[in-house]
């Protein structure tokens, strides 16, 4: 008999790291980490999971989206949808009324970055296989006819997607055995919260280069002398071998995986993020001061909408060595092909569930792969490193076939409400995700959901009882 989805669940889960400070940026200081959740049931045991991030209010409104898309799963045969999961995508976005309140952006589209998630997490589950190894074990047409291309074949085409899969899809399991065995490099953003004391940033800094990283990112835009004090902190350390992890050397500044990055004498990478906090020559005007602490790149540093802005920012920036960086709040695979069209960035940073999913990720990747700009994902936030692990590794296994100069946020927060937890191995970089009934790793224990779920969760209930 065929299995078919038959009902689904939503959950509004808040957590409070604005009592900690965690999260905190110059235009986002009031951080609750929260996760719009959705499990998908099926007419068996076989379930899906997905999530979608948000900071707090306005989680609820995500979750009352996710049901309107929820429903239109209900009754259809799982096995239909994953034949051509490209055109389950745009069934999932085509309801003209849902449409209408977007169009794939918004509200509406990080909704079905959720749903989207959970029937790829439930198609991993079928198959036995973490996601990432489902996808990269596709052949080069499932994986085109798996991908979301309307509106973007001005940028590539499927035919030319194909051939650039074909072209990688012989040496795929030597990249595969590749990263099985070093791991995903990885940059830490959880030293660099514009809500910690200097005290606090240089601890942090120094347990993060302890713990093996190399890349560090620091958040700026709220006062200029404050952001060149905590540069010079964690430039202090980062760039100085006595804090280096024992037996590790210093890594050498023009090998090809760092040159160009500003890379400091051990080797070590700043990177800093002002979140969308500046206009246009603002933020020329800033990060030119803050030249001296050398960040590789600026991230966000305007209106994430704004392509001809970040193409002057990085212009203007580019006699000072210094990139730009964006993509967490580009919200669908059309503003990522207009950067890319426009030569607007230097590393292209996805998000995981700001995009409608793992169908529009891969757009996203080929048509960086096509031009050349790293893909380094955007993951500050709840279940966003467990997610993202899976797209890097799909990134560098079947699409670019390269991590040399590619690195994947990490931030130590919020990891033990997942059953399935991603890891960081003693160099700093990502374990690959190996448990074959994981998924996309986004399930959440129930006592995790039972205790933050708003208004009536444990926590929630005790906290307003002490207020």
């Amino acid at each position: 008999m065929a299995v078919k989805i038959t009902g689904y669940e939503t959950h509004d889960i808040r957590f409070p790291t604005s009592l900690t400070g965690d999260g905190t940026d110059a235009m986002n200081t009031d951080c609750d980490y929260s996760a719009a959740y959705v499990k998908l049931f099926t007419s068996t045991d076989l379930t899906g999971y997905g999530l979608t991030f948000t900071i707090g209010r306005g989680n609820d409104i995500v979750c009352m989206a996710i049901k309107e898309l929820a429903n239109r799963l209900l009754g259809k045969e799982v096995e239909e949808l994953f034949a051509n999961m490209g055109m389950t995508w745009d069934y999932l976005s085509a309801d003209s009324q849902l449409r209408w309140i977007g169009p794939e952006k918004g509200v509406i589209h990080i909704a079905l970055g959720a749903v989207g998630n959970a029937l790829w997490d439930m198609y991993a589950r079928a198959r036995g296989k973490p996601l990432w190894k489902l996808v990269v074990d596709m052949t080069p047409e499932e994986l085109v006819n798996a991908t979301a291309f309307r509106y973007i074949t001005d940028a590539i085409t499927r035919e030319e997607a194909l051939e650039m899969l074909k072209a990688k899809a012989a040496t795929k399991a030597e990249r595969e055995a590749r990263v099985k065995e070093l791991g995903y490099p990885a940059y830490v953003t959880s030293a660099g919260w514009l809500g910690y004391s200097d005290e606090k940033v240089a601890r942090l800094t120094k347990e993060a280069v302890e713990a093996g990283f190399n890349h560090f990112k620091m958040k700026v835009g709220a006062d200029r002398d404050s952001d060149l004090r905590r540069g010079k902190i964690m430039r202090s350390i980062i760039d100085d071998p006595q804090y280096l992890p024992s037996g590790h050397k210093a890594r050498d500044p023009n090998s090809p995986e760092l040159v160009g990055k500003n890379a400091g004498p051990t080797g070590s990478v700043l990177m800093i993020d002002a979140n969308q906090v500046w206009d246009v020559p603002q933020a020329i005007d800033y990060v030119k001061s803050l030249a001296e602490i050398k960040p590789w790149f600026i991230e966000e540093p305007t209106a994430p909408d704004d392509i001809l802005g970040h193409a002057a920012i990085r212009k203007a920036l580019k006699p000072y060595g210094i990139g730009v960086a964006t993509g967490e709040h580009a919200h669908n695979r059309m503003v990522f092909k207009q950067l890319l069209q426009a030569e607007a960035i230097d590393v292209c940073q996805i998000d995981s569930c700001r995009l409608g999913g793992v169908s529009e990720v891969l757009s996203v990747l080929l048509m960086a792969a096509k031009f050349g700009v790293p893909v380094c994902p955007h993951a500050g936030g709840v279940g966003l490193c467990e997610y993202v692990i899976h797209l890097s590794l799909i990134d560098y296994i079947a699409i670019s076939g390269t991590m040399e100069r590619n690195v994947l946020e990490f931030v130590d927060h919020l990891h033990e409400h997942f059953l399935y937890p991603c890891s960081i191995n003693k160099n700093g970089r990502y374990n690959v995700p190996s448990n074959p009934v994981e998924g996309y790793s986004i399930e959440m224990h129930q006592t995790s959901i039972a205790e933050f779920e708003w208004p009536h969760g444990s926590y929630w209930v005790n906290a307003r009882a002490k207020a």
